[in-house]
C-alpha cells in the first residue's frame, strides 16, 4: 500500500535498551520487526545500547544490519551484567532522528533510550508508537521491592499515554494498560516463528547428540533472573526424579543471568546448563528434541519461549498467568498448575514422564495452536497500522478485521511539539 505524498519508503526508527547480541523477548521482536518491515517495503534504523565486543553473537540480526544501528555508550546493571543501562545521550539520539528523518519513532523500551526517543520526536513533530512488552510493576515484587510498584505503575501509565499507539501482546496486558488510563492499546505481537521452530528438527541422531537419549528431557529457555522462578522449576523437578528410577528423566535450563550461580549450587544430577545458544541454528533444535517446556514465571505479558515451545511440538508446563493463560490450555496443550507449587509441579512431571503417549499428543495440538501465530500475519498488520498513521487515519479497522489481534481504542492524540512542551515531558 504505497504512500503516494512519500517520495521515499517509508522509514521507522525503534528505540530500545535492550537489543542483540542480548537475548529476550523484546530484542527478539524487535529484530523480528525489523527484518519482517524491511521485507514489506520500509527502511528501518535502530537506536540500542552499544555491547561489549565479548556478548557478540550471531542469529537474531541480518546480516550487516549493524550499519544501520546508532549505539549508544553504556554500563553494565550492577548484580545483572547483561543487562545494560544507556548513557542519557539525549543529542546522540537526537542526531540520529535527524539524520535517519524517520515518518514514525516506535519506543521499544520505556527507560533511558525510549524516553529520549519519545522526547527527541515529540519536539520534531515525528509520530511515536510505544510498546508494552514486560510488566515491571510486578518485576518489583520479585525483587523484594513492592512498594515500588505504585511508582512504576505511575511512571509506565505516563509514557504509554504519549504514544499515538501502543502494542501489546495479550488481552491480560491490555487490560492492565486500560486500567492504567492508557486508552490507544492495541493486541499485537502474539506471533512464533513456526518455520524455524519446529518438530521438524527432531531425530533420534539430535537427541543422541545433545546427550538425551532415551531420557525424558524437561527444558527451560529464559533468563535466570528472580522474576522466572526458575528455582521452582529445578526444586520440582529434585522432588520428581527422586521418585522414579534413575536415569528415566532430565532437566535442561538454557540461558543466563545473576541466578545461575545459585542454580548451578543446587542442581543434582540429571540437570545439564546451557548457554549462549545460536537462536536460528541451536535453539530450534533443542526445543524439538526435548519432552516437555517447563516454566513457572507469572510476569509474562506474553511469555515468547512458551510459543516457541509450542510451536517445536512441546507441551508446555506452566502457570496460567498473564499472557501464557492465553495459550496454555490445560490438558489440551499443555498441563496447569497453581503458581508458587513446587510439588504440583512435580507430580505433573512425574506423570509425564511416566505416560508413554501423553507428552507427544499435547505436543501435537501445541503445535496446531502455534501454526495460527506465525509471525507472517502480525508483521503484515504491523505495516497496515503504521501505513494507516502516514496516511492521518485514527481507524481500529486494520486490526479489527480478524486473526488474534484487536484495537482497543483509536482515539486521535493531542500534539505535543516545542521545546517548552518536551521539558515538561520529562518532568512528569
Amino acid at each position: 500500500m504505497p504512500l503516494a505524498w512519500l517520495d521515499r519508503p517509508p522509514r521507522v526508527l525503534f528505540c530500545t535498551d535492550t537489543y542483540a547480541p542480548q537475548m529476550n523477548g523484546v530484542s527478539v521482536v524487535t529484530a523480528m520487526s525489523v527484518r519482517g518491515l524491511a521485507e514489506r517495503g520500509w527502511r528501518c534504523e535502530v537506536i540500542a545500547p552499544r555491547y561489549p565486543r565479548s556478548m557478540a553473537r550471531g542469529g537474531l540480526c541480518p546480516s550487516g544490519f549493524e550499519r544501520r544501528v546508532t549505539s549508544i555508550p553504556s554500563v553494565p546493571l550492577p548484580g545483572y551484567r547483561d543487562i545494560r543501562v544507556a548513557a542519557p545521550a539525549y543529542r546522540a539520539v537526537a542526531d540520529a532522528i535527524d539524520r535517519f528523518r524517520p515518518d514514525i519513532v516506535h519506543c521499544q523500551t520505556e527507560f533511558m533510550i525510549g524516553r529520549l526517543a519519545q522526547v527527541a520526536a515529540h519536539r520534531r513533530g515525528i509520530e511515536t508508537v510505544s510498546s508494552y512488552h514486560t510488566d515491571f510493576a510486578r518485576y518489583a515484587e520479585a525483587y523484594g521491592a513492592p512498594f515500588l510498584r505504585r511508582t512504576v505503575s505511575s511512571y509506565l501509565a505516563r509514557f504509554h499515554r504519549r504514544s499515538r499507539r501502543v502494542f501489546t501482546p495479550s488481552r491480560s496486558a491490555a487490560a492492565e494498560l486500560l486500567r492504567l488510563g492508557v486508552r490507544r492499546v492495541t493486541e499485537w505481537g502474539r506471533g512464533v516463528d513456526t518455520d524455524c521452530f519446529t518438530p521438524t528438527r527432531r531425530s533420534a541422531e539430535a537427541r543422541e547428540r545433545l546427550g538425551f537419549g532415551s531420557r525424558f528431557t524437561f527444558l527451560y529457555v529464559g533468563r535466570f533472573a528472580a522474576e522466572k522462578n526458575v528455582e521452582l522449576v529445578l526444586e520440582a523437578y529434585r522432588r520428581a526424579s527422586a521418585t522414579v528410577p534413575q536415569g528415566v528423566m532430565r532437566l535442561v535450563l538454557a540461558g543466563t543471568g545473576p541466578r545461575e550461580p545459585s542454580l548451578r549450587a543446587a542442581a543434582g544430577e540429571g540437570v545439564t546448563f546451557l548457554a549462549h545458544l545460536d537462536r536460528e541454528r541451536d535453539l530450534p533444535e533443542l526445543y524439538a528434541n526435548a519432552d516437555a517446556f517447563a516454566f513457572a514465571s507469572t510476569t509474562e505479558t506474553l511469555g515468547l519461549v512458551v510459543l516457541e515451545a509450542m510451536a517445536s511440538g512441546l507441551p508446555v508446563i506452566a502457570v496460567p498467568a498473564g499472557g501464557v493463560r492465553e495459550h496454555l490450555i490445560d490438558g489440551v496443550n499443555g498441563i496447569a498448575y497453581p503458581a508458587g507449587d513446587a510439588a504440583a509441579l512435580a507430580a505433573v512431571m512425574r506423570h509425564l514422564a511416566s505416560e508413554p503417549g501423553y507428552a507427544p499428543e499435547l505436543g501435537r495440538r501445541a503445535r496446531e495452536q502455534a501454526e495460527h501465530l506465525a509471525w507472517a500475519a502480525e508483521l503484515d498488520r504491523l505495516d497496515v497500522a503504521y501505513r494507516a498513521m502516514l496516511a492521518g487515519s485514527t481507524a481500529a479497522a486494520p486490526f479489527g478485521s480478524g486473526g488474534q489481534n484487536r484495537a482497543v481504542t483509536a482515539v486521535r492524540t493531542p500534539a505535543i511539539a516545542g521545546s517548552e512542551a518536551s521539558a515538561k515531558l520529562w518532568r512528569s
